[in-house]
């Protein structure tokens, strides 16, 4: 090969590797394990994706559900700190970065008897810019009333106390739509179910919350393993098969009202 073929061979080459790795990377590597941006299995759900990075999380949005597929979060003891000491002001709104045809809008979740549920919510956030971004409909979904004023803000308080315990936690939290039977409200697919994936750098291990989006449904906990199996991405892509299914105890929670 002569040396010029042999340059422009190699350019190639490195030019394709650094590709893959910003595949891998995303454009907001800080919110996720090892800077690995979850990798979707089912080829059904890649389609009509875009990558949204915020000042404190991170989201995959799907055009298709017009609802996030995830929402991920380095969660830390100091920003919970700023926290909590930041009173919730509402503003829902629609994500001007996302075509009309692909996001949700205000007027989806009118009348239709689901909450915006936030997805990386508000009780995280560490100051109004934040705390505005997290109100983008990008990081809602439909979420049955019930489940998101109790249990679910139950599932967040305790999330938030093992963040303040581990002193870091990172969280990908997201839909499930499992099942032929999927329901709309306006243009905006409806999940079956909820997760909250939490992993602790400190005790290498993980696991999650998992529940039917629907009154009065229990929640299950799930190893990083199981879930995956259930929802179709790969959540951790950095973790070995034995590391997922090596489960984080995950403590018990009480349904409750919670700043969300």
């Amino acid at each position: 090969m002569h040396l010029i073929q042999r340059t422009v061979a190699l350019a190639t080459l490195a030019g394709g590797l650094f590709a893959a790795s910003l595949a891998i990377a995303g454009e907001c590597p800080v919110h996720y394990v090892d800077g690995r941006l979850p990798e979707i299995r089912n080829s059904k759900m890649t389609a009509a994706t875009t990558e949204l990075c915020y000042g404190v999380f991170g989201v995959m949005h799907s055009g298709i559900t017009r609802t996030p597929l995830w929402s991920a979060e380095h969660l830390t003891a100091d920003n919970l700190k700023s926290a909590k000491n930041l009173s919730r002001e509402n503003s829902f709104h629609p994500e001007s970065r996302l075509p009309a045809r692909a996001r949700a809008e205000l007027s989806d979740y009118a009348r239709s008897g689901y909450d915006r549920g936030h997805m990386a919510p508000n009780g995280d956030m560490p100051d109004r810019a934040s705390q505005h971004e997290s109100f983008t409909l990008a990081n809602m979904v439909p979420q049955d009333a019930d489940v998101n004023r109790h249990i679910w803000a139950g599932i967040e308080g305790v999330v938030r106390k093992m963040a303040q315990k581990e002193g870091d936690l990172y969280v990908i939290t997201g839909p499930a739509f499992i099942g032929g039977n999927l329901q709309k409200i306006g243009n905006v697919l409806v999940p079956t179910h909820l997760y909250k994936l939490v992993y602790s750098p400190r005790q290498r291990a993980g696991a999650a919350f998992f529940i039917e989006n629907r009154a009065d449904a229990p929640y299950e906990t799930l190893s990083i393993a199981e879930l995956e199996e259930k929802i179709g991405i790969n959540l951790l892509p950095s973790l070995t098969p034995a590391q997922k299914q090596l489960a984080l105890r995950l403590p018990n929670v009480r349904q409750r009202k919670d700043k969300k």
